[in-house]
């Protein structure tokens, strides 16, 4: 197994990023909280598919939460600390050749 890609903060400080790998629809609420933090566009809003649609949903929660450029992802962690549902699941990866 490789080694996590990690990397040093300003202070010098070794951080291992993690990086959005799923979004569970099932749960979101479609708030948009992780979009708006977002700073690289990894987000996008839907309309949730017919066979996802319950009864008790109101009219806001017809759209939920998808990915839509997963590979974008700094791994910032702020969609995962933003989200009211923890609908993100986060992971370190392993450094690329």
């Amino acid at each position: 197994m490789m080694d996590a890609y990690t990397a040093l903060t300003r202070g010098g400080v070794s951080w291992t990023p993690t990086f959005v790998t799923e979004l569970n629809q099932k749960t979101c609420i479609g708030c948009g909280r992780c979009y708006k933090v977002c700073p690289r566009d990894v987000f996008e809003l839907v309309d949730r598919e017919e066979d996802e649609m319950d009864e008790d949903l109101d009219e806001d929660q017809m759209s939920v939460m998808s990915l839509k450029n997963v590979m974008d992802c700094i791994g910032c962690g702020a969609c995962g600390r933003v989200c009211p549902k923890q609908c993100h699941t986060h992971l370190a990866m392993p450094v690329a050749n």
